[in-house]
């Protein structure tokens, strides 16, 4: 099923869902280089597009390492509810005020940083370009998203189980 937006959106759904209920994700960048570097991050959202958002230090080793490759995976992981996701996918670093003050909370965020004008401040888009989650039902590995160069489109039917996109 070539460009089904109803699955495009279910797909969507199910990252967003996932990603933002384990909300806590180990960020590996450097991955072309052993060992990679990995970091735990707070997912801030999940966009309409399928887009993960974080806020950052413009300092850290990991946006050092994205400025230099910005490929990336995110790892989530809810043992207790069998939830598991990893998303490959291309980090792009923002400095504007608009995108920090829609993701900055002073009660959390104000432990790392000097609130919503700390200069260190910023937010990392992530992009992906493929997720997997398993799913503890069938046992298996299923392929989420598949994002390549074309154009948009879904495979599989079903909703929450499986299903490609590409771009």
């Amino acid at each position: 099923m070539s460009g089904d937006k109803f699955f495009e959106e279910k797909t969507i759904d199910q990252l967003k869902e996932l990603a933002e209920s384990i909300r806590f994700a180990i960020m590996g960048t450097n991955l072309k280089s052993l060992p990679p570097h990995f970091i735990p991050m707070t997912t801030k959202e999940v966009d309409e597009n399928g887009s993960i958002w974080f806020l950052s230090s413009e300092k850290s080793t990991h946006n050092k390492n994205i400025i230099e490759d910005n490929n990336l995976q995110l790892i989530y992981s809810n043992p207790k509810n069998m939830q598991f996701l990893t998303v490959y996918g291309q980090a792009i670093i923002y400095k504007g005020s608009v995108i920090l003050e829609r993701f900055y909370d002073s009660k959390v965020d104000g432990i790392w940083f000097d609130g919503i004008g700390d200069p260190d401040l910023t937010a990392i888009k992530v992009v992906p370009t493929e997720a997997h989650y398993w799913d503890k039902t069938k046992g298996e590995l299923i392929n989420l998203i598949k994002v390549g160069k074309e154009s948009i489109s879904a495979i599989h039917p079903e909703p929450r189980l499986n299903g490609k996109l590409t771009v």
